[in-house]
């Protein structure tokens, strides 16, 4: 590959030592004058000497700290002006990687490798997926065809603006996707296929699941608050519409029930519209970078 600009790859790796070592050898391969690093996250094999002998750097942390403390942790070693973000297990094919930067050369500030049917490790995560990006879609008002995936390429120093933001846990796509939608950064998908990972996943479906849910609603409200604030306002409201209207034909009377629903309606959604006011503050040419 002939690159225009200094490339990094970074891998978070924890127990990989039965793939990580080909994944490296693979990407030095293709993208020889990359720079790869593995970023080691407390791991207990022989993922740290795997990695350094296959022709990575190696970057260790004393404990587990979680996959996102490692992308951060490797965002912030990586010397390259374009970070490419992938799995160390197995599951994503280094050859995509320059389709991934002609994607990004065409002007865009990140590319996402989005998964295609047949790659999902299970019926239950694929389902998962595809709630999580109907969601995101409604939350960002634009197509995201594959919110959880962690291969990825992105401008290092816009990418670094949001380190602040990003989670520990394995939510980091999810933050990274939807913090880069609110800046108004471009964003695009490029198709590929995941293979069935190498040993066994980290990820524990119902509890990383329930994170993933939170961490869209909790960006949600960092990106358009209205959007989650005005449905409840409104639900609560039709909800006090039609108490009202039982109580006025049974008893005809206005009751507390009602006052209290409709009161309730309009503090949700001028709570919305002051989140609204914070979060374009928030967002302001530089506010991101600062409050990193």
């Amino acid at each position: 590959m002939n690159l225009k600009y200094k490339l990094s790859v970074v891998l978070p790796a924890k127990n990989e030592a039965a793939a990580v070592g080909d994944t490296v050898r693979r990407i030095v391969q293709i993208c020889p004058a990359a720079e790869v690093i593995v970023v080691n996250d407390g791991s207990s094999d022989a993922t740290c000497t795997t990695a350094e002998a296959a022709g990575a750097r190696v970057v260790s942390h004393p404990y587990s700290k979680g996959n996102g403390a490692a992308i951060k942790s490797g965002a912030r070693a990586a010397s390259g002006d374009v970070i490419v973000f992938m799995d160390a297990d197995g599951q994503h094919d280094p050859a995509d990687i320059p389709r991934l930067l002609a994607r990004l050369d065409e002007g865009l500030d990140m590319v996402v490798g989005a998964r295609q049917v047949g790659s999902q490790a299970s019926v239950g995560r694929g389902l998962a997926n595809g709630f999580y990006n109907r969601l995101a879609t409604y939350m960002t008002g634009h197509n995201v065809e594959d919110l959880t995936s962690g291969f990825r390429a992105v401008r290092a120093s816009k990418f670094r603006e949001f380190l602040y933001l990003l989670p520990n846990g394995f939510s980091y796509p999810t933050t990274s996707t939807m913090a880069f939608f609110r800046a108004g950064y471009s964003v695009a998908y490029e198709p590929i296929h995941a293979a069935q990972r190498v040993g066994t996943s980290h990820i524990r479906p119902f509890k990383d699941g329930m994170r993933f849910l939170l961490i869209i609603f909790k960006i949600g409200t960092l990106y358009s608050p209205l959007k989650l604030f005005a449905p409840i306002a409104a639900l609560i409201f039709l909800m006090a519409s039609v108490w009202y209207g039982y109580t006025l034909s049974a008893l005809g009377r206005f009751t507390n029930m009602s006052a209290l629903l409709y009161t309730g309606s309009v503090m949700i959604f001028l709570m919305g519209l002051i989140s609204e006011q914070i979060t374009a503050l928030m967002y302001k040419d530089g506010g991101a970078g600062k409050s990193g």
